[in-house]
């Protein structure tokens, strides 16, 4: 007669009481889901290649489709207007990206096995949202690459180069946390799929691709209280590209609002992400 041992499972691991140990326990957590994410997107590279396809289409679509027929109010070269106005859009589509891919964890259920770990709450949604960013990071060099190809040029100091890079970061930083909490809104993808549809006249409604001011008086007041605008034309401005102007109050301080806008969208958008997240309930 045999007898069968088996070892006990484990404790799980104490909250830590300690405020420093719980900041150390929420970044290794956070770190976790990182990778987690980034060894995900290494075993599916077709997720990356067709999230990098996009901006490529846009800049020749855009670009050489229908920058043919457009003017730069003040002149200018199309495509030196046009490249910034991608950057700027890429970064808020990133929204759906993040969107889809909470939705599916949580359909999967993954979302409901994380919050029954012993794992810090904020973990998740921080460690996706610098998984989101690292991709981001690809996203908006392919976009710079391919912008070079076409013609564009960033005619700043190097300073204010990456200081517009910075700027295009942040936008993106701030609607990850949209992205997360409408993912865990949306109660299935064909609901995320509604939310993502928005997208589209919030960033066509901007001055991405056409000044406001040769817009109708009330769609360029619109358009120019975008926060994708300010962060548009600051870019514009840093990266010495045509296209700046408009005697509005919103115009004239596009830089400032460039980080006011994110900062602003963060602290409203950030918190009812991890509170959505803590009382979800597939």
């Amino acid at each position: 007669m045999t007898t069968t041992t088996t070892t006990p499972a484990a404790p799980p691991q104490p909250i830590p009481a300690a405020p420093l140990s719980r900041v150390r326990w929420m970044i290794s957590d956070s770190w976790t889901i990182t990778r987690r994410y980034l060894i995900h997107w290494v075993r599916e590279p077709s997720y990356v290649v067709w999230g990098l396809m996009y901006p490529m289409v846009s800049v020749l679509l855009f670009g050489y489709v229908f920058g043919s027929a457009m003017a730069v109010p003040g002149g200018g070269d199309y495509r030196e207007f046009l490249l910034p106005g991608l950057f700027g859009m890429t970064m808020m589509f990133g929204i759906g990206n993040t969107m889809m891919g909470v939705t599916a964890d949580a359909d999967k259920g993954i979302t409901d096995r994380f919050r029954a770990m012993p794992m810090a709450r904020s973990g998740v949604v921080v460690g996706r949202s610098a998984a989101d960013m690292i991709n981001s990071v690809m996203d908006l060099v392919i976009l710079i690459v391919c912008g070079l190809i076409v013609g564009w040029r960033a005619h700043g100091t190097i300073g204010e180069t990456l200081a517009a890079v910075g700027l295009l970061l942040l936008l993106r930083f701030a609607f990850i946390w949209v992205g997360i909490y409408l993912g865990l809104l949306a109660k299935n993808a064909e609901q995320a799929g509604n939310f993502y549809a928005l997208l589209f006249p919030l960033t066509m409604i901007s001055n991405a691709f056409v000044a406001p001011e040769m817009m109708p008086g009330w769609l360029g007041a619109v358009a120019a209280w975008n926060p994708l605008s300010s962060t548009v034309a600051a870019t514009r401005e840093l990266f010495g590209n045509p296209g700046l102007g408009g005697d509005s109050w919103i115009a004239q301080n596009a830089m400032p609002m460039a980080v006011v806008w994110p900062v602003v969208i963060v602290a409203v958008f950030a918190p009812l992400a991890a509170r959505r997240y803590r009382r979800a309930r597939r």
